[in-house]
């Protein structure tokens, strides 16, 4: 059984996911190209998060999210198939990101 705790933390989550989505819908532009298929593009949006404010416009923004998978270089690139993506959690576990997150979403630091 879960604890309050974990029930709290979940019904946290699924808030914020929510908030994200709002965000996206409501037209925030993100930078969703180009993508980071380089070593140095990683490093540069990498960089670039940790200079910024943190806050939850910052990340998307910077990240490119989409509530879409983008497809790129005919690979289909949506988080669920993201090594950092966490399934039981609908979770990003990137440090720089660390954000709930839907399936089908996508960002442009995408791994395989």
């Amino acid at each position: 059984m879960a604890s309050e705790t974990e029930t709290n933390n979940a019904a946290n989550e699924e808030a914020l996911r929510r908030e994200i989505e709002t965000k996206l819908r409501a037209g925030l532009e993100t930078e969703a190209m180009p993508r980071a298929d380089s070593h140095e593009r990683v490093q540069e949006i990498i960089a670039r998060l940790r200079a910024s404010d943190g806050s939850l416009e910052a990340k998307l923004v910077i990240g490119g999210f989409t509530l879409e998978p983008v497809v790129h270089e005919g690979i289909e690139q949506a988080c669920e198939t993201c090594m950092y993506y966490l399934v039981h959690r609908k979770w990003c576990e990137l440090p720089e990101l660390d954000l709930p997150v839907e399936p089908k979403w996508s960002c442009r630091l995408w791994r395989i």
